[in-house]
């Protein structure tokens, strides 16, 4: 057997507590209320996606941001929102992100990376509720506008 001289990553299952409080998400603007805390100063700065975890109560039981981008975009991985989702053993979410220019209409590509999502997660029995795309003082439900299935 060969060795090298690079160690392997010890991955655990991990819960760190967060100044976040649980709150059952009862619709789109109980979602953008809660998400949009995540947000900071950079919300017309920079575009960040982050993804709300839920239990089977739609309550919320975490968040994670998933990337943050430049002024026009950012980069999706549905791999990492499925590892967060089985982490936390989520079973629906909803993702959400900004756009900086304050046009809150989804790009087709927001629109791709929802299904992209959508399909991905329906291997782990893990249900997208809604993509919120937030810009300063008001929001997008796909959801709400029939964009999401």
């Amino acid at each position: 057997m060969k060795t090298y001289k690079s160690k392997i990553a010890l991955f655990s299952l991990k819960k760190n507590s967060s100044d976040f409080y649980k709150v059952k998400i009862g619709s789109s603007n109980d979602a953008y209320e809660y998400i949009s805390k995540f947000y900071g100063d950079d919300l017309e700065i920079y575009e960040s996606f982050f993804v709300l975890l839920l239990n089977r109560n739609n309550t919320t039981i975490g968040y994670a941001k998933i990337s943050q981008g430049g002024i026009s975009g950012t980069v999706v991985d549905s791999r990492i929102i499925a590892k967060y989702c089985i982490d936390a053993f989520a079973s629906s979410v909803i993702l959400c992100h900004n756009h900086p220019s304050g046009n809150k209409n989804p790009s087709q590509n927001d629109l791709d990376i929802t299904k992209k999502i959508q399909n991905v997660l329906t291997l782990f029995e893990c249900k997208v509720l809604d993509h919120l795309i937030i810009c300063e003082g008001s929001y997008l439900s796909l959801a709400d506008d029939g964009l999401i299935s």
